[in-house]
């Protein structure tokens, strides 16, 4: 493709808006990482690759990988352009069918961890948590309704791949969602920077807990006790609430309980990415030496 004004160059452009997202099933994905993992993963949800003969020959994989879907088109550098939404495109854009799947469908797999956004708005933070959650091994992100859309372009070029990845669900009513959580044996913990519970001492627990398993049979301890059901090694699902404003009254009151990171410096708070990273691996990581994940 040579002409950057063409009706299909302007109709992969209008991805770019949630409208024609929402109108047509599909969003882009942008760069050779993202296009990559979309290929290999979940090919049946490729529609079209357009890609410059620069980019497939620094990218040989990708081009094996689009030849064998018959998904390519060859485009120049000025269509690419017009079709992506970045400033300088990376020379591959792919148009794919959207990738969220029911809650019903999360909850079948019996998940170990999950992470909930609840009105978080920025792109960015949006595909920083859903790689980290795919990094700490969770089973599903979930957005609720008001947070950003995940096939937002800067979202998805955000999640750096992760987005074919981990099974996401969205538009979830916070209340609906936490009542069916919970009615699944999962403990809902909430990030919240002025918790009562502190994560050290969470962690702290859950290690007392693995030790007193390990002790013998005959030896009396508290860490042989039944965990709460918000412990840690626990099947959890964290809520993370918006960037300005946390999580509200409301939302913290779904939880079974209010934990904190610990802040050792002099930094007000972590960005709710930071600390949605730092939650997820420290349930994953629990979860994991309790032989659960």
């Amino acid at each position: 493709m040579t002409n950057p004004r063409a009706d299909r160059v302007r109709d992969v452009a209008k991805l770019a808006q949630r409208s024609a997202r929402d109108r047509r099933g599909l969003f882009l994905a942008e760069g050779p990482q993202a296009v990559r993992e979309a290929l290999r993963l979940v090919p049946d949800r490729v529609v079209e690759v357009y890609a410059s003969e620069a980019c497939l020959e620094r990218h040989a994989e990708l081009d094996a990988l689009a030849e064998a879907t018959g998904v390519l088109r060859l485009a120049t550098d000025e269509v690419l352009a017009a079709m992506a939404d970045t400033v300088n495109p990376q020379g591959i854009v792919a148009v794919c069918r959207k990738l969220d799947v029911s809650l019903e469908d999360v909850l079948s797999r019996s998940p170990q961890l999950i992470a909930v956004l609840c009105r978080v708005q920025d792109p960015g933070n949006a595909g920083t948590i859903l790689r980290a959650a795919d990094a700490a091994g969770a089973d599903a992100v979930v957005f609720t309704d008001g947070s950003v859309d995940i096939y937002n372009p800067k979202a998805v070029r955000s999640t750096a791949g992760s987005l074919f990845h981990v099974p996401v669900v969205v538009g979830q009513p916070v209340d609906d969602l936490v009542h069916v959580l919970s009615g699944a044996g999962i403990g809902i913990l909430a990030a919240d920077g002025y918790g009562p519970v502190d994560l050290d001492e969470l962690q702290d627990s859950s290690a007392a807990r693995r030790l007193g398993r390990a002790a013998s049979l005959g030896e009396a301890t508290s860490a042989g006790e039944e965990p709460p059901s918000y412990a840690l090694e626990a099947p959890t699902a964290w809520l993370f609430g918006n960037e300005a404003q946390g999580l509200s009254e409301a939302e913290l009151g779904l939880a079974d309980a209010r934990v904190a990171v610990p802040v050792y410096g002099q930094a007000e708070s972590l960005n709710v990415g930071t600390a949605a990273t730092v939650c997820l691996y420290a349930s994953a990581r629990a979860q994991r030496r309790n032989g659960i994940g």
